[in-house]
């Protein structure tokens, strides 16, 4: 079977009625009426033309409206900062180069790799850095395989440590989660596989492989790509949400032979192939995990052809509408979005077409990759981010007065227009410049090294985008950056897809890390020198799980409220350090800090100072 990946010509009408027997007389039959109705209609506007002329015209009145036309509103211009990077990857130590296994072949996989993650593995208080491996195909005799990478945090240095704290194991990764399931103080890591997915307990910094005692394994056929902790039920302990992407084989994707113009071979299109079910795991609170995926209603059917729906690549647990209770929004590749409405009894509802956010605003369906949510305006509108393909902007859905009704303000606010080319990955909001307004960061970067020849907008790899948030009053909501404000280092092109930001050298900014499938990452410090405050918090849950994550905390300051989700789960296949990131600019004096915890309680903390690092312990009572 030979499936190009070009847009099809549709088919050529069919015969019409007229030419059918009896055609003819139905015809003539239809010409008489017309033309006998014509002569009415003009001997009535014959008479009415002559009542015109004879009849007497009324006085004419003049009416001189008194109304006022609106002034323009004239914006304020805007001056970027400079919000310097440098690229310290291989003065930090870093030395990972990601393997997917390409040999020429084109089997889709190899493209779709590539997850990263910043936590902090052995309680010293810094992130650490995982970068998640691909590996040979096993029918390719590659040498020795090729495993995942743990480098510990050493003050701004880093030191690989796979081996010693046994994460040395070859599979076919696709994605991270990181979160203490078992509730011991230690961040424990769930892999998102090609095949059986993997769980690694952490034993005071050591990992061992509790897959099989704790049921995570998957079907051994499966592909999972987006993961991520979140309590579903408030019951404490965490669960596991676990997208899986089509339904694949080496097998099948070397008989399809699919094409980039019918004679270059290219990877296929996930349309190619059926979607695939996620799975939702209940935590029992005993190392072991139920699959509820289908009593809990996450299973969602194409409604035409009865096959799962999803192929899920994105994944955001986020209380939408503030009942204390995680919902879960799901990016798709190619077919619609999905809510996950959760209703509170251990079951979602699927929203996504009455939320808005399922499709684009003329109801398509888009190649969606990475997600990510904030409150961007520093006010009750909720943002949603979604990386799409190539020539399909950057979707920003947005929901102000009805937390469960979202529009699409991509190309309103700046962000559609200049992000429609790129084809894009990871993507997730952070205040790079400490503004206390929340940025937007896209890694971009093709499918196919050979898409030039056959689309001349594209390249292969391709430059990161920055959006810096102006202001709502501002003449466009977000500004693309260049090389004058952020240096030619972060505009490097590469074949982006991973991406994740923490404070890697206790500066209190935010470094990124990006990756490459196939290729060596990338790692920037942010070297901002503006002077602007900030505010560093870490929770630590003890009626709610004990990471906090789903928490919400607001940071009260001359009349504004700053608000930061925890959830490490955002971007693409990626987790982002659990410490949340207040820029400040020039306030210099907190009024207070509120968080509201998962479950529904709320605690406010008083006379906080600004430029430090606020750890809080959530009250028992």
């Amino acid at each position: 079977m030979t499936v190009n990946n070009s847009p099809g010509r549709g088919p050529d009408n069919g015969p019409g009625a007229d030419d059918e027997p009896g055609a003819n007389d139905a015809a003539i039959g239809s010409a008489f009426r017309k033309s006998l109705l014509l002569l009415v209609v003009l001997a009535g506007a014959a008479a009415g033309a002559y009542f015109y002329i004879t009849a007497k015209k009324p006085p004419e009145v003049v009416v001189k409206p008194n109304v006022s036309l609106p002034t323009v509103r004239e914006r304020p211009k805007v001056d970027p900062p400079k919000i310097p990077f440098t690229d310290i990857t291989q003065e930090a130590g870093i030395s990972f180069t990601h393997v997917n296994g390409a040999t020429g072949e084109k089997l889709l996989p190899e493209t779709m790799g590539g997850g990263v993650a910043f936590f902090d593995y052995n309680n010293d208080g810094q992130q650490d850095l995982l970068f998640v491996n691909s590996t040979h195909w096993p029918d390719k005799n590659a040498g020795p395989a090729p495993t995942m990478a743990l480098y510990r945090n050493d003050g701004g240095k880093f030191s690989d440590v796979t081996a010693e704290t046994g994460l040395d194991q070859p599979f076919y990764g696709m994605g991270v989660a990181c979160g203490d399931y078992d509730d011991d103080g230690w961040v424990d890591l769930f892999f998102s596989v090609l095949g059986s997915n993997r769980l690694y307990r952490n034993n005071q910094g050591k990992f061992e492989d509790a897959t099989a005692s704790a049921g995570l394994a998957g079907e051994a056929d499966s592909w999972s790509t987006c993961c991520g902790w979140v309590d579903i039920d408030n019951d404490r302990d965490l669960d596991l949400f676990v997208g899986n992407y089509v339904r694949w084989s080496a097998e099948t994707d070397r008989k399809l032979d699919c094409t980039l113009d019918g004679k270059v071979r290219a990877y296929c299109r996930p349309d190619a192939y059926d979607g695939a079910f996620p799975y939702l795991y209940r935590n029992e609170g005993n190392g072991k995990f139920t699959d509820i995926s289908e009593v809990a209603g996450v299973r969602v059917q194409n409604p035409d052809t009865k096959v799962p729906l999803s192929k899920s690549l994105g994944l955001m647990p986020i209380d939408l509408d503030a009942d204390g209770w995680m919902d879960l929004v799901v990016a798709n590749d190619t077919v619609r979005n999905l809510v996950f409405h959760n209703t509170k009894d251990g079951k979602f509802v699927e929203m996504g077409v009455d939320t808005g956010i399922a499709f684009d605003s003329a109801g398509n369906a888009r190649g969606a990759m990475g997600i990510d949510a904030a409150r961007f305006r520093n006010d009750a509108t909720m943002g949603l981010a979604i990386g799409n393909f190539a020539n399909e902007p950057t979707a920003l859905y947005c929901a102000t007065k009805d937390p469960m009704r979202f529009n699409d303000y991509a190309e309103a606010t700046g962000i559609g227009p200049q992000s429609r080319v790129q084809l894009k990955f990871g993507v997730f909001f952070l205040d790079a410049d400490l503004d206390g307004r929340q940025d937007l960061l896209t890694v971009n970067g093709h499918l196919d090294e050979d898409i030039s020849k056959v689309q001349r907008s594209q390249t292969y790899q391709q430059a990161p985008s920055l959006f810096w948030n102006c202001g709502a009053k501002s003449s466009t909501e977000f500004l693309p950056l260049g090389p004058a404000e952020c240096g030619k280092e972060f505009f490097v092109p590469l074949v982006g897809r991973g991406a994740s930001y923490a404070d890697i050298d206790a500066d209190g900014d935010l470094d990124i890390v990006l990756t490459s499938t196939g290729g060596k990452p990338r790692l920037l410090r942010n070297d901002l020198s503006t002077g602007a405050h900030r505010l560093r918090v870490q929770l630590e849950g003890t009626l709610s799980n004990r990471n906090a994550l789903g928490a919400w905390v607001e940071v009260h300051a001359n009349s504004q409220v700053f608000a930061r989700q925890v959830m490490p789960t955002r971007s693409y296949l990626s987790q982002v350090e659990l410490p949340v990131t207040f820029g400040l600019g020039k306030i210099d004096k907190i009024d207070k800090l509120v968080i509201r915890w998962p479950g529904g309680k709320t605690q406010e903390v008083k006379e906080v100072a600004v430029d430090q690092v606020l750890k809080v312990t959530q009250p028992k009572e």
